[in-house]
């Protein structure tokens, strides 16, 4: 018993971990979309955990808010608007893409690696810095909140408009043309 209490966070996190790749195997397994989404929902949940885990309270409700809720909203919507049954059958033309699909698995794969070798022959990751703002302890919220709005305001109003722009071209490209099918 005392194992276990001892190492219950290491349990927790193998726990979320798995639960986030057999969703994410889910995604790509599953030929219901609703199935998929339902999956990628369990994925973007078991990662919020892992952010409580990792003392990261704020993306932890990021994750939530932004993804568990908001992106899932909208691919549902897209999954009963675009009604997939209805669609006809088309020939796969992604054959020809597969050695380039190939060569950026390998090449995101060697990413990967290199990624974790550098973390894990570097210097240790200070979870108490993503709670000070110029050597003033703060709370992990309020120390995003200073970090973005002070020192990375422009690329956050820049990126704002992008959305913003990205959200307009969707509405128009997206609304049906009344007058050309009437023939008025």
């Amino acid at each position: 018993m005392t194992w276990f209490v001892v190492h219950f966070a290491q349990i927790v996190f193998y726990c979320l971990a798995a639960c986030a790749v057999a969703g994410g195997v889910g995604v790509i397994a599953f030929r219901s979309p609703v199935r998929a989404a339902l999956s990628l929902l369990a994925t973007f949940l078991a990662v919020a955990g892992l952010f409580v885990l990792m003392e990261a309270e704020f993306l932890a409700a990021v994750q939530i808010l932004v993804y568990a809720g908001g992106v899932m909203v909208l691919f549902l919507f897209v999954i009963m608007l675009v009604k997939a049954r209805t669609m006809p059958e088309e020939s796969q033309y992604l054959g020809r893409l597969a050695p380039a699909a190939v060569c950026l698995g390998v090449l995101l794969a060697v990413l990967v690696g290199v990624g974790v070798w550098a973390a894990a022959h570097g210097a240790p990751a200070d979870p108490a810095a993503l709670r000070q703002v110029q050597g003033v302890p703060l709370g992990n919220t309020e120390a995003v909140g200073w970090s973005l709005y002070r020192d990375y305001l422009l690329p956050f109003e820049v990126v704002s408009i992008v959305l913003l722009v990205a959200m307009i071209g969707a509405i128009v490209m997206g609304r049906k043309e009344t007058g050309k099918e009437g023939g008025a």
